[in-house]
């Protein structure tokens, strides 16, 4: 069969393995070098196809790409830029087309979440009715755990991880300081609609009376008075309280704790200071001291404490996207599927994107305890394989050692495009 170039670029948010996956589908295309030629990454994402910004990933040594397995961040640059619909931003489609065209790219996997699933699905879609011969394939990640139809998102067992683990160790420390100083810690984790990443803290508990004595959800309406009794309750029984609350907290009338006022580029509500916020109710309405933390960019950069179950499907759902790819199989995801909890065993096998595109998974209600504030064991059960195993990077003189790329740039042959 005749050889053509591949394009991959990374989308959205960054995640602790998303270079994993990025290694996945590299080097599986360099096994695959007699169907496919040279692979092209975008520079910053999809904008890196709109404005021919292209890096030359054939001209990165071996080492340097299986390095990628244990750096964190978007190796080639990732961007939050959603494409708008077909019909009313057609130029868009089809300047992707004209560099995919320009370049002899067949072959287009976009790795990130639901929006990028989108883009996907619609770039594949725009290229058949133009009557270009694209394979167009999405490669699930998202830190949020919301993509549909996989058992979990690569990105997401790494930031549990890293969650349970600050969970269990700041409650350590409150605990051993709470008798004449701090009552009550907070932690704000990410998670805007599912509370999936929050639900992770309560992994640092195991028995009654153990922290996080509470967890904030965005699936369950927040209610400030019941919030304040169990940070009362917890005081009095235990001397301390240990709170995990999600960025998305929100009242009944689906008004966010912590609503900047402002969106992001694909019009979401900017969120940011629930922890604050609530510490400040705690204080107002109890008088406890506290102390609270943002977790932030830190839960999902911290490649040093990975999940090896993470790493491995991250580069697996890479290295898959590849073989469906060249089997043909235009539009689709590779997704997750669990096939046993104990021993946890999973394999990985393909999703039309029709059925990811703009849809999320938020926490089952049998997933969160019936008082709203805790996880179920059914939950356990789910949540404990994916932060097992650790996969510590090469370290020199004490720091991680990461991929260094050299990021030749591909000489641009159309003319310049505006965004």
């Amino acid at each position: 069969m005749a050889q053509h170039n591949a394009f991959y670029a990374q989308s959205g948010g960054v995640t602790a393995v998303i270079n994993a996956s990025a290694c996945g589908v590299i080097e599986a295309c360099r096994r695959h070098d007699d169907r496919i030629g040279k692979v092209y990454a975008g520079h910053n994402g999809i904008i890196g196809a709109l404005t021919e910004d292209l890096i030359d990933v054939s001209q990165e040594s071996d080492e340097a790409i299986a390095a990628l397995r244990h750096t964190p961040a978007g190796a080639f640059g990732s961007c939050r830029y959603k494409l708008k619909d077909i019909e009313t931003h057609r130029a868009q489609y089809e300047r992707l087309i004209e560099v995919f065209r320009a370049h002899d790219i067949r072959y287009f996997f976009y790795n990130g979440g639901g929006d990028s699933a989108d883009t996907c699905l619609k770039v594949s879609q725009l290229s058949e009715k133009m009557g270009y011969p694209l394979t167009a394939i999405h490669v699930p990640k998202t830190v949020d755990n919301d993509l549909p139809i996989t058992d979990n998102s690569p990105g997401f067992g790494s930031v549990a991880k890293y969650i349970a683990t600050s969970t269990l160790e700041a409650s350590l420390d409150i605990a051993s300081m709470c008798a004449t100083s701090t009552k009550v810690f907070v932690l704000e984790v990410m998670g805007r609609h599912a509370g999936w990443i929050a639900a992770a803290g309560a992994l640092a508990g195991q028995g009654e009376g153990d922290p996080p004595h509470l967890v904030i959800f965005p699936e369950i309406n927040f209610d400030r008075a019941a919030v304040m009794a169990r940070v009362e309750e917890s005081v009095k029984l235990y001397g301390y309280c240990v709170i995990v609350v999600s960025e998305g907290a929100r009242y009944e009338d689906g008004t966010f704790l912590a609503d900047s006022g402002n969106t992001d580029a694909f019009g979401h509500r900017q969120l940011g200071g629930v922890a604050p916020t609530l510490a400040g109710m705690i204080k107002q309405d109890l008088g406890y001291k506290y102390h609270w933390a943002v977790a932030d960019y830190l839960q999902r950069a911290a490649r040093h404490l990975a999940s090896k179950t993470d790493v491995d499907q991250a580069y697996a759902v890479g290295e898959k996207a590849v073989e469906l790819a060249l089997d043909g199989q235009n539009a689709k995801m590779p997704a997750i599927k669990r096939t046993s909890d104990a021993p946890y065993a999973w394999t990985v096998e393909a999703a039309p994107l029709a059925d990811v595109a703009n849809r999320e998974k938020f926490m089952p209600r049998d997933f969160i305890r019936e008082d709203g504030f805790g996880i179920t064991e059914e939950c356990r059960r789910y949540l404990a394989p994916l932060i097992q195993g650790e996969d510590f990077p090469p370290f020199e003189n004490g720091l991680p050692k990461v991929a260094k790329l050299a990021k030749h740039r591909v000489e641009r042959k159309l003319p310049e495009f505006k965004l």
